[in-house]
């Protein structure tokens, strides 16, 4: 016996009220990541919400499958998630063949697979460089945060962080590949 099985008897005798604070719990530590991979799933905003909705829907209906750990959980409400993603993009395939004739031709059905490499590579790029080149740049680059509140926050002096921001953005486009032509 594993300790998942052990764990899911005591989850469903649980009292409602403790349900509802853990996937409330689950909501807040995890809702801003998942939003973000369901955004880069989905085609808009709106159905990245319903995705994570139903993610965080499907959590509170199965309370005792969820397992213990903030890792643990991360991983499987990201699996949930996908989960659903992939559900969707199967019905939206037999929608599409069904709503065929014989001069009516499907959109393009939509693969994430190419976006998730690249992210994948972007992220391996980025975990190759130091910690503070790597913090700026996403300060910076991703986050959207001026040179200036980098600089007070790392307590350095904004030449340091655009120094930072030049050599990061060098050692990335090496590590993808691209090479630089500055």
């Amino acid at each position: 016996m594993d300790g998942q099985a052990i764990a899911m008897p005591v989850a469903v005798e649980r009292p409602p009220e403790d349900v509802a604070a853990r996937v409330g719990a689950l909501f807040d530590l995890h809702h801003q990541r998942l939003f973000r991979l369901a955004r880069r799933l989905s085609r808009s905003s709106e159905d990245a919400r319903d995705l994570v909705q139903e993610t965080f829907l499907r959590a509170a209906r199965a309370p005792g499958s969820i397992p213990q750990g903030a890792t643990h959980e991360e991983a499987w409400l990201v699996r949930v998630l996908i989960n659903i993603c992939r559900d969707q993009w199967r019905q939206n395939a037999v929608r599409t063949r069904a709503r065929l004739n014989g001069n009516v031709r499907p959109e393009p059905a939509y693969n994430p697979e190419p976006h998730l490499i690249a992210q994948s590579l972007v992220r391996q790029a980025l975990e190759s460089l130091p910690p503070r080149r790597r913090a700026i740049l996403l300060m910076y680059e991703v986050e959207g945060t001026p040179i200036p509140s980098i600089a007070k926050l790392l307590g350095i002096s904004a030449v340091t962080v655009r120094w930072h921001l030049s050599v990061g953005r060098r050692e990335m486009a090496r590590s993808l590949g691209k090479g630089s032509h500055d």
